[in-house]
């Protein structure tokens, strides 16, 4: 009797767990697989947190908004102009009408005028000076042009009537409160005209003529004449990059170039510039006519330029050049 060789293969059941794995040859590739897709992913985890990091938009804290300071009662103007104001109520009030003092007097209910009220009155008020007596306390000296009211309400004495402006000084002593308010620490105090400054040296040397023969002066002619008097094209007399406009409406109706210095010679040359971009520094006095004949004299500090050999305005200055001011310094109304 022959025995019958039995023949197994190790197969393995056709569902498992729910997953359909087939021959264990099949299972072991697919554990491999895996395996190595584990693996990677483990290894490539870093890697992609940091791509994600990286890519993601970049988040801009917003910004701060800008602080828009609100303007606290009489700051405006500053302890110049407060008390400007104030001397202006002063000279009005009066029996009966201190509490118009009050915005700036915190104590007026305490004040007593006798004086009638509106018999006087400031035509022009100015600050003339202001001294800073501690931190935020100042004293302000006020210029104000007084005239009678008139004599309508019939109080005021004979020798008044007709009576003309007069010139006088205030000192009001100002301080700053909570929040930066402005107050006046008393009423005002009548005071003696300030005494004046001495006048300034210029660095100009000796004012001259201007020769008509000068090319300086030519464009100085007619750069006024467009200036001043809105007669020709103003930008054919400026330097490329120079911003400036005429006085609109024209004041004047003509102008005359009368005189000039310039800075570092008493001789201004009348010949024309040699090189471009030679500049020079002047100082100019010219007469301007109104449409009724009225002349007035101006003087303007001019910086002049060369190009194309001729002198073309570079600037206007806002001030003359002093003597001890460094030779490139200067305020400009208008600049290349």
């Amino acid at each position: 009797m022959k025995r019958r060789k039995e023949h197994t293969e190790d197969v393995l059941p056709g569902e498992a767990g729910g997953w359909s794995l087939g021959s264990l040859g099949a299972a072991a590739n697919t554990v491999t697989v895996l395996r190595r897709t584990a693996w990677a992913l483990l290894v490539a985890g870093p890697v992609l947190a940091g791509w994600a990091l990286v890519s993601q938009p970049s988040v801009t804290a917003p910004a701060a908004p800008v602080r828009q300071e609100q303007p606290t009662a009489g700051q405006p103007t500053g302890p110049g102009g407060f008390a400007e104001l104030f001397v202006s109520a002063y000279l009005t009030a009066g029996e009966g009408t201190e509490e118009s003092l009050a915005p700036f007097l915190p104590n007026a209910r305490d004040v007593s005028l006798t004086a009638d009220p509106g018999v006087q009155r400031a035509q022009e008020v100015a600050a003339v000076r202001v001294r800073l007596v501690s931190s935020g306390y100042w004293s302000v000296t006020v210029a104000a042009r007084v005239a009678p009211a008139g004599a309508a309400d019939g109080k005021k004495k004979p020798d008044e009537v007709g009576a003309g402006p007069v010139l006088r000084y205030f000192q009001v002593p100002v301080r700053t409160g909570t929040g930066g308010a402005l107050a006046a620490a008393a009423l005002p105090a009548e005071v003696g005209a300030p005494l004046s400054g001495e006048a300034p040296v210029l660095a100009y040397g000796q004012s001259v003529p201007v020769r008509s023969t000068d090319p300086a002066g030519q464009t100085l002619t007619g750069f006024f004449a467009a200036y001043l008097a809105g007669s020709g094209e103003l930008d054919r007399y400026l330097s490329p990059g120079t911003a400036l406009a005429a006085v609109s409406p024209a004041p004047y109706t003509q102008v005359a170039v009368d005189r000039l210095a310039e800075v570092g010679t008493n001789d201004p040359g009348s010949a024309p510039p040699q090189s471009d971009g030679a500049r020079r520094r002047l100082l100019v006095d010219i007469t301007a006519s109104d449409a009724g004949g009225q002349k007035r004299p101006l003087t303007y500090a001019i910086t002049i330029t060369a190009r194309d050999g001729r002198w073309e305005i570079a600037s206007v200055e806002g001030a003359p050049v002093l003597s001890n001011e460094p030779a490139g310094a200067g305020t400009k109304e208008s600049t290349q």
